[in-house]
């Protein structure tokens, strides 16, 4: 998909949530700090529980796993529901 149409970008962002491995797929604008971003956005949701470990691009088949509705394995939601079959939660 042409870059440029885009005015944001799925990122996949990956975190230690009690010790286990999480994962997200987060649109954000294209000058977003991301690390900044969700380094906050996971203090205000898990505090001391969550550490980040990386964010970066998603993939294209990343991309088209996102855009299709399909979860990534070990997601858990933040809003405490549990997540599609075959995700943890």
């Amino acid at each position: 998909m042409a870059r440029f149409f885009k005015t944001s970008a799925i990122w996949v962002v990956d975190y230690r949530y009690k010790g286990r491995p999480r994962r997200w797929f987060k649109t954000f604008g294209s000058e977003a700090d991301v690390q900044a971003l969700m380094a906050n956005e996971l203090q205000q949701l898990y505090g001391s529980h969550a550490r980040l470990v990386d964010v970066r691009l998603a993939t294209e088949a990343e991309e088209a796993q996102y855009l299709h509705g399909d979860e990534p394995k070990n997601t858990l939601c933040p809003t405490g529901r549990r997540g599609k079959a075959g995700g943890a939660g």
